[in-house]
């Protein structure tokens, strides 16, 4: 042992390993593996694409908003609609939830970090620059324009401009980062789990978090080979999808390809916002999660079941009365275990002491939102009627009520119910209530009418109708629809705004919560816990606070019971420090116990930077290529070199 430190000493000297010594400021955000701060930087990114998705929506919504439209052009509008698709979903819905996912889930765990803090710092630098690369066609020569579903032979043709290989490219780095995260959270929650807590006392947050992680393993593998394949069709003239000219290439293969990633991937947007809301239900009702097994194991599936759905969103391709019926019935199938949690949330909120704040509100609305989608979804799996709703707004309108009603709602929730312990500061009740009313209405507003439409016959990926056709007035409404959600995100702005102006530290445990991220601080110190919690009981937490009294009522735990400040007192006369905001390297001692943490690198952003280099070159230079690769193995190198910790 005395040799390898005496090694690294000397190669230290020599230049090799080049500690980044700043644990502040700007720079220790580039190089920091704390959970916590990429969550953070999850966090911001994607609600940086969240506001500019936003304002492609409105752009859409103002082309659409009356007869022959004038806003955008055919070519801009092609642009515009497919980027807010792909924004939406892989920049948006899937790195929120991997923010929660980040910040949140060694905190449930009980544990100081992830398995792997470089490799996650790596997850995050990676889906930056696939996003930044996606978005960088804007410069050259456009956006990507062939809908978000990249459909050959549309996505394959103009092969003179890169459009698509900017679609193809861009979604195999983002792939990148979704599979290393998986990863990564599959060995942190099977390995890393607090003393005590085994599969069945762990959160459902984290279940979710599990299913969507094996779900993403093996469901970008097949995207991958799409997208290798679509950016070989364009690159260098081969038939994987092309049936022209009398090559052999089939384009309903890629329609395969991309609905066999594509339906797991609807349960991979919405499971992270199915366990957030079954963590806020039971705090705001004062009760435990009715059925926590059955919750679970319908989460898992869901999960297994999302696989055999795929062909549901190809019925009108011609695949022939067999496939269409088995494909039908595996669709009605999968409503079962989406039904079993409505039932169980439901049950949850029955004769509970029920407080409507706002993280309450947004689980509310996201039950309704989400079922009313789910209905519309099962109209679906009746063939004949899906022949009339394919490639029609009613497919929109059911889309957006589960990834928007479902997911963005869910997310919602999280947000205003962890804000506290993210950054220790609570936001205000009456602009998130407002926040809620504004977007639950304009949401209504907006994409209730598509459904309408869709009946009356409007097609998807129109920029412009007729006038006379009898879509005019519900357009016009689902416009102002959109402008009222675009109000309610500018209040949640302010309130946040008006909320870190105030600097009024929250409440250690402001909502009375059930689960173990609530008993260190807020926010959390760069260790998370001066000791690794005993897990003894499901909602361990609750239990250290309450106990059954003789007349079988719930009573306080003398040791600060549910007087917050008194917990607070506990918790930090325990931990031996203050507020603390994590914001420090974690390297060295923490509160005399001697924690050792992983410390700041560099590395993984090396390495990340090769990526969307190395998919430049691909597209304009051999020189860049090797650039990337360059960049890649030295951030590889210097990453597998250095120690892990100081």
């Amino acid at each position: 042992m005395a040799a390898v430190v005496d090694e690294q000493q000397v190669l230290r000297r020599r230049g090799v390993f080049r500690r980044p010594s700043a644990t502040t400021g700007a720079w220790s955000w580039f190089t920091t593996v704390d959970h916590k701060r990429i969550g953070k930087l999850y966090g911001y990114t994607s609600f940086a694409f969240f506001l500019l998705g936003g304002i492609e929506a409105l752009l859409i919504r103002l082309q659409l908003a009356r007869p022959n439209g004038q806003v955008l052009s055919a070519d801009v509008y092609n642009q515009i609609f497919t980027m807010h698709g792909i924004t939406m979903i892989f920049l948006v819905v899937m790195p929120m939830s991997g923010a929660f996912f980040n910040y949140l889930v060694p905190l449930m765990l009980g544990a100081r970090d992830v398995a792997f803090p470089r490799l996650n710092a790596f997850s995050y630098w990676v889906f930056l620059g696939g996003g930044l690369f996606l978005y960088s066609g804007i410069f050259l020569g456009g956006l990507p324009d062939g809908g978000w579903v990249g459909y050959a032979p549309l996505s394959t043709q103009n092969i003179a401009v890169h459009r698509m290989d900017f679609y193809a490219l861009g979604l195999l780095i983002l792939g990148i980062s979704s599979t290393v995260s998986a990863i990564n959270f599959a060995v942190t929650i099977i390995n890393m789990r607090a003393p005590g807590m085994s599969l069945m006392r762990m959160p459902v947050f984290v279940w979710m978090t599990l299913v969507v992680s094996f779900l993403l393993i093996f469901a970008l593998p097949v995207l991958t080979i799409g997208l290798v394949e679509l950016f070989f069709d364009r690159q260098f003239q081969t038939t994987f999808f092309q049936a022209a000219q009398g090559a052999q290439g089939d384009p309903i293969l890629w329609q395969h390809l991309f609905w066999l990633f594509g339906h797991p991937e609807v349960y991979i947007l919405i499971l992270p916002a199915m366990g957030i809301v079954s963590e806020v239900l039971p705090v705001f009702s004062r009760k435990p999660l009715f059925g926590y097994p059955v919750v679970v194991f319908s989460g898992i599936a869901i999960g297994f079941m999302g696989w055999g759905v795929w062909a549901h969103h190809m019925f009108v391709t011609g695949l022939g009365p067999v496939a269409n019926s088995a494909f039908a019935l595996s669709t009605m199938f999968i409503a079962v275990p989406t039904g079993v949690k409505i039932f169980n949330w439901l049950a949850t909120l029955w004769r509970g002491d029920i407080r409507l704040q706002t993280p309450m509100l947004f689980s509310l609305g996201f039950i309704a939102m989400f079922t009313i989608g789910g209905l519309s979804g099962v109209t679906h799996a009746v063939v004949p009627a899906d022949y009339q709703q394919s490639d029609t707004y009613y497919i929109v309108g059911h889309l957006h009520y589960v990834l928007f009603g479902g997911s963005i709602f869910g997310l919602f929730s999280g947000f205003y119910y962890w804000w506290p312990k993210f950054f220790g500061r609570m936001l205000s009740e009456g602009l998130g209530k407002l926040h809620f009313w504004l977007m639950i209405i304009g949401f209504n507003l907006t994409f209730g009418p598509f459904h309408i439409l869709g009946l009356q016959g409007m097609p998807r990926r129109i920029y412009r109708y007729e006038e006379g056709l009898g879509f005019d007035f519900w357009n016009l409404v689902s416009t102002v629809g959109a402008f009222m959600i675009a109000l309610s995100i500018a209040v949640f702005i302010f309130n946040v705004v008006r909320a870190h102006r105030r600097d009024e530290p929250a409440p250690e445990d402001p909502w009375d919560a059930r689960t173990l991220e609530w008993t260190t601080t807020s926010p959390p110190p760069a260790h998370n816990f001066d000791e690794i919690p005993v897990v003894r009981s499901l909602d361990d937490f609750w239990h250290r606070k309450y106990a059954e009294g003789q007349d079988g009522r719930l009573a306080p735990v003398v040791a600060g019971g549910a007087d917050a400040q008194g917990a607070v007192a506990v918790r930090r006369d325990d931990a031996g420090h203050g507020n603390d905001s994590g914001s420090g390297d974690g390297s060295g001692g923490h509160g005399g116990h001697g924690i050792h943490m992983p410390s700041p690198s560099y590395f993984p952003l090396l390495a990340a930077l090769g990526l969307p280099v190395l998919a430049f070159g691909l597209l304009y230079s051999t020189f860049l290529v090797a650039d990337g690769v360059l960049l890649l193995l030295l951030g590889l190198y210097g990453w597998a070199m250095e120690p892990s910790a100081e």
